[in-house]
């Protein structure tokens, strides 16, 4: 049984990626099961199992909205704007994260190659950040 089998039109969801929203449409035959339309303006397609159309992601990211706790996820701004050349360094050496419509820090990885790009070509800078150490106990 699937995360989305009972979905309807209208439910409250929220995205890892692109923040709250709700659900717009259905559909039975297709390998994506609703679409979801955003508070940021997006709008995208989701398997019955929350996993989205959107980045390269593999595992669920959608979830009803009174199901998911938020309190691990890091939200945090970034603590100092990168010049490109540190952007382009990092990306190199697969250590850059890019924070996401919903506000949450990913690998660039998982983020779609448009975004990306849009966010360099209008000087964004601070969407972007050095993938934090992790704390050796």
């Amino acid at each position: 049984m699937a995360y989305f089998d009972n979905v309807k039109v209208g439910d409250s969801v929220y995205g890892l990626v692109f923040g709250a929203g709700e659900v717009s449409q259905i559909f039975d035959d297709s390998h994506y099961k609703i679409m979801v339309n955003f508070k940021s303006d997006y709008e995208v397609p989701y398997t019955e199992d929350g996993i989205p159309g959107w980045g390269h992601f593999t595992k669920q990211t959608l979830f009803y909205k009174n199901d998911i706790d938020l309190t691990d996820v890091d939200f945090s701004p970034a603590s100092k704007v990168l010049s490109i050349k540190k952007i382009i360094k990092l990306k190199e050496k697969k250590k850059l994260q890019v924070r996401l419509p919903s506000g949450i820090w990913k690998s660039i990885k998982k983020a779609e190659l448009s975004y990306v790009e849009d966010l360099l070509e209008r000087e964004k800078y601070y969407m972007f950040r050095k993938k934090p150490q992790k704390d050796e106990k």
